[in-house]
């Protein structure tokens, strides 16, 4: 399965981490690059303010808060294996930048927390994931506090989410009575040397639950727990099995501790035998970009502006979907019609950055540049072709913008547009009026703004209410039914940093009233983006 020796593609993994807040994703994700060798040490966000922080946590208000905001990604190799993490926010405030990143990923690990069980935002990320039949592994985290017994999560995984489960291995104890975990699979027993409450440093091959290795370490009460559960849950759930996996209908359930080190070896593991190598991908016209074909294509998920402050630089994380991609490559970049030469792509290696010479379908490189490449475009090896699937969402929440300087009208709105290209927000241009309008997912968005618009273009912002909660891109087949529309209701009507018309509605009420009043026109949610020449 490793496909070591093979076509590189087939070596490598691509998946992201998706969660609720506080279930452990940061530290899953730090323990992971510490498994991968990425790093020699993780630094814990234990609370607002700390100084050590996530590799992938760069942005100042992500270390101030103890949260991450924006998405990054960390390549990494194991045993001939090329990892790579891309990392998406947790926070609930997040942005859609977090649901692109889920376009580019063959993978991704949904991270619960043992003692809350199935959240808000793990649900509309695993709807997400869903969407695009993209394989899920279940971890769930943090066994070494107290929590729900380990058949209830496993119980409300399969309900809630509609999702076969397969353990692949069982907490020993909780909380006070935690001992390790016991992989039923391998016939391995996770613990540490320290007896109870200890982190991972030892590892015992058993001959099943009776083995006495693993009765000596345990009480009575605990070791007739973990039998039950094994029993039961060999009978009361399917095996594991691959291509249901695949096809996004099973997920493989792993309890550990991120914190104490337990599952982060059997996660890689996993990962390296069992998920899928870089998948295809649909594009304009009917067709599908398979990996295996000779001419490079890829596509832009993500835009990054000031990654590093001191450049101000502008990073296009490019994954690539087919061919192999060299250093120095002339790409045709097609929504512009114009060829553009790749003389300087970087692979990400947790926050180090590292020339890529070579890259192949299933990576992320970034690609520095000055604003021309945007998120959906495509950058193809000469052919006419768009990469689809990247989708936009309605914001749910918009706001008018307060310059306190009316002098830095100009640098707030390349601001603005910078932060728009990167997913941040949304902009809207009224017809009427010349007050831009910010429509963001969540409210910790609008902090991120102004601070970026602060520390970045040393512009001062705020917001005011504005007298819209949402809007609705308008799609209608008959120009002139549109140009009339349009026309009629201008008061209303703004346009998004793509130019595409949008209706701002001021409530829920309003949005049924002008769809059923105005049936030839069409209110979308969502907006596929695709840039065309």
């Amino acid at each position: 399965m490793s496909g070591a020796g093979k076509e590189p593609y087939l070596a490598r993994r691509t998946f992201a981490i998706i969660s609720h807040p506080d279930a452990g994703k940061t530290t899953l994700t730090e323990k992971l690059l510490l498994g991968g060798g990425a790093i020699r040490a993780a630094g814990q966000v234990r609370a607002r303010g700390e100084r050590r922080r996530a590799r992938s946590d760069w942005m100042k208000i992500e270390q101030e808060r103890g949260i991450s905001v924006s998405s990054s990604v960390m390549t990494f190799e194991r045993d001939g294996i090329l990892f790579n993490l891309l990392d998406t926010p947790g926070h609930e405030d997040f942005s859609e930048d977090t649901y692109r990143t889920l376009t580019a990923v063959d993978a991704a690990i949904m991270v619960i927390d043992a003692a809350k069980g199935i959240e808000t935002q793990t649900r509309k990320l695993f709807e997400v994931c869903r969407l695009r039949d993209i394989p899920i592994i279940t971890f769930i985290n943090k066994i070494d506090r107290e929590g729900r017994h380990p058949m209830e999560v496993i119980d409300e995984i399969q309900e809630a989410l509609a999702l076969d489960v397969a353990p692949m291995s069982w907490p020993v104890g909780m909380g006070s009575d935690f001992f390790g975990v016991f992989d039923h699979i391998g016939n391995r027993f996770f613990t540490s040397s320290e007896g109870r409450g200890g982190a991972l440093d030892t590892i015992k091959k058993v001959e099943g639950l009776e083995d006495p290795e693993l009765v000596g370490e345990l009480f009575d009460n605990i070791r007739e727990e973990l039998e039950e559960n094994v029993e039961l849950g060999g009978a009361g759930y399917p095996e594991f099995d691959r291509e249901s996996f695949l096809e996004g209908h099973l997920t493989p359930v792993f309890f550990g501790s991120a914190l104490r080190d337990y599952g982060i070896d059997q996660l890689l593991d996993f990962i390296a035998e069992h998920a899928p190598a870089p998948h295809s991908q649909p594009a304009t016209g009917g067709r599908v970009i398979t990996p295996d074909e000779k001419k490079v294509t890829g596509f832009v998920f993500k835009v990054q502006a000031n990654m590093d402050p001191k450049h101000r630089d502008r990073i296009a994380f490019v994954r690539l979907c087919s061919g192999t991609f060299k250093r120095g490559m002339k790409l045709k970049h097609v929504r512009a019609g114009k060829p553009i030469t790749v003389s300087a792509p970087i692979f990400f290696f947790a926050e180090e950055r590292e020339i890529a010479e070579k890259a192949y379908p299933g990576d992320v490189i970034g690609v520095p540049n000055h604003g021309q490449l945007r998120v959906g475009d495509t950058l193809s090896e000469g052919e006419e072709i768009h990469v689809t699937g990247l989708p936009a969402f309605a914001p749910e929440i918009l706001r008018r913008v307060r310059l306190t300087d009316t002098m830095r009208v100009k640098q707030m709105r390349r601001g603005l547009e910078d932060l728009a290209e990167e997913g941040l927000v949304q902009i809207f241009k009224p017809a009427i009026g010349t007050n831009w309008i910010v429509g963001v997912v969540g409210v910790l968005q609008l902090d991120v703004v102004v601070d970026r618009l602060k520390a970045e273009y040393q512009t001062e912002i705020g917001f005011e209410t504005a007298m819209y909660n949402t809007a609705r891109w308008i799609e209608c087949e008959d120009k002139l039914k549109l140009d009339k529309f349009l026309e009629t209701n201008r008061a209303n009507v703004a346009l998004d940093r793509d130019d595409k018309p949008v209706y701002l509605f001021k409530n829920a009420w309003e949005v049924s009233y002008v769809g059923e009043k105005n049936s030839d026109i069409g209110f979308r949610e969502t907006r596929e983006i695709v840039h065309t020449s």
